[in-house]
């Protein structure tokens, strides 16, 4: 008995989800087959993607078949997601079977709210959903979709609806989806072209020794941050005096560093370093490749070029920003784009650039800041961050920086004195770690490097507390890191009071 073909599609807002809908339904009637779409909104600042539910009836001439509205788990032939995470929701939700489903995916990621919500590494594991994927679905097609649709100059809908055509898990032929392409009008020969490159994905077979069932492209070779001859002599000194398993480490904090501040700046945090490295030495860290060191370094290097509004003024006017965002609006050669930010800087944020006097005062009248919108594309716009930017030299006199080196050369210290008296690597490690809390900026900075001081205070550096060995202390430093990560309160809440009773006469 013919039944029903059923497919969801989940696309993040901007990618043309209800686009691809209305060509399944135009190459379904193409066919002269009847079909119907529904659709469930999704919610704003990536939190979940807008789903669309298709049903196509693929026989021709049939009596009108009878078309469920909504999707049910178990019950779903074709699944395309048009973000990765979005594929594993839908096999949490159990949309994707092994006995029925293929599954269409883009293995790119756009991060969910969730995960940039927390002050720190707070993303999906990718690998876990790219390993679910041949126990989970009867077949799989999974690339970079989006690399794919900025190469073809499209719409990374076009390379779905490609993909799940060449998936062969469609009852409609080539050359109906792309009438259907073509019938939209606006756009169509860069969509004709993002089809070809996702059916050609699909349909072509997979190399020796690839995971069955799975292709995925999305690995890319990684590229520097920063081109090799920003790094001079740091460079050379990290080769000279550090182990070789912490050279491309060092390398890339340190063409950071002087992208950030300049080749003194980079000295100072090599310095540092080295002093981390002696405690790791000690502690024997050689065989396990320097762990102490190496955490050390990538937390030192995040910290030491912390976002304040000179470093977003300096990135938000570079050649490299207007090119991404040219090319992310897909704009032609000729065409205008105009860039407008939404900058609303606290008196916190302006006072952490001014000299710790000229701060001072102006802390005192913080108060929330004023929302500017602001024509990036202007020369008068341009100009104004320029000229922010351009106070870069006189940053290491700002409050701010006056007071995160300050707290960086207690950290170290407490790293050093307890390293070298407890010859213990793993206590110095948990101090270390604690700097995954100086994160973010504005409010959510402030109180993270407030929980930071309190760990620092009634912790690290209260003999009380180190006096009851280093086991006990690894536990309790831990403890109270990972309650201020997960944004808990360290003493409990107290117990609420219950209301009074009144009794009241009857009249």
């Amino acid at each position: 008995m013919t039944r029903p073909i059923t497919i969801l599609v989940a696309a993040l807002g901007g990618e043309g989800g209800g686009v691809l809908a209305d060509w399944l339904i135009e190459a379904a009637l193409h066919e002269g087959f009847p079909a119907q779409k529904t659709s469930i909104p999704g919610v704003s600042q990536r939190t979940g993607a807008t789903t669309y539910y298709v049903e196509i009836f693929p026989e021709k001439g049939a009596r009108p078949p009878v078309m469920a509205l909504v999707p049910s788990p178990g019950g779903i032939d074709l699944m395309a997601a048009s973000e990765l995470v979005e594929a594993g929701r839908a096999m949490q939700n159990a949309f994707i079977t092994p006995e029925r489903t293929t599954l269409v995916a883009s293995t790119h990621r756009v991060y969910a709210t969730s995960e940039k919500m927390l002050p720190t590494d707070g993303r999906y594991d990718a690998e876990k959903i790219l390993e679910a994927v041949p126990k989970v679905a009867r077949k799989a097609v999974l690339c970079d979709m989006s690399r794919m649709a900025r190469g073809a100059g499209t719409v990374i809908n076009a390379v779905l609806f490609g993909a799940m055509a060449g998936s062969g898990a469609l009852p409609l032929s080539r050359e109906a989806c792309e009438a259907a392409i073509r019938g939209a009008g606006k756009g169509a020969e860069a969509s004709l072209r993002g089809f070809a490159a996702g059916y050609a994905q699909a349909a072509s077979p997979l190399p020796a020794g690839e995971r069955a069932g799975v292709r995925d492209d999305s690995a890319e070779t990684p590229t520097p941050t920063h081109p090799p001859e920003s790094r001079g002599s740091e460079s050379e000194r990290v080769r000279r005096e550090f182990p070789e398993p912490l050279h491309a480490l060092l390398e890339e904090a340190v063409a950071r560093l002087v992208d950030y501040q300049d080749a003194a700046y980079a000295d100072r945090y090599l310095d540092r370093v080295r002093g981390v490295l002696a405690v790791d030495r000690e502690a024997g860290g050689e065989p396990g490749g320097w762990p102490l060191t190496r955490e050390a370094a990538r937390l030192l290097a995040l910290w030491m070029s912390y976002e304040d509004v000179i470093r977003v003024a300096d990135l938000k006017t570079r050649a490299s920003r207007f090119a991404r965002v040219r090319q992310e609006a897909a704009a032609k050669d000729g065409q205008i784009v105009v860039v407008t930010d939404y900058l609303k800087p606290s008196a916190n944020e302006i006072a952490d650039i001014l000299p710790p006097a000229w701060a001072e005062r102006l802390r005192k009248k913080a108060g929330p800041g004023r929302a500017v919108k602001l024509p990036t594309s202007s020369v008068a716009g341009f100009l104004a961050l320029r000229l922010l930017a351009a106070l870069k030299p006189l940053r290491r006199k700002s409050a701010r920086f006056i007071e995160e080196q300050a707290l960086i050369e207690r950290w170290l210290g407490a790293i050093k004195r307890l390293g070298f008296a407890a010859l213990d690597a793993e206590l110095s490690l948990e101090i270390v770690q604690c700097a995954r809390l100086v994160r973010g900026y504005g409010e959510t900075w402030r109180k993270s490097r407030a929980a930071f001081v309190r760990i620092l205070d009634e912790l690290v550096e209260n003999e009380q507390a180190v006096s009851k060995g280093a086991d006990a202390l690894k536990a309790v430093i831990r403890s109270a890191r990972n309650a201020a990560l997960a944004y808990e309160e360290a003493k409990p809440a107290p117990a609420a009071k219950g209301m009074p009773v009144i009794w009241m006469k009857q009249g």
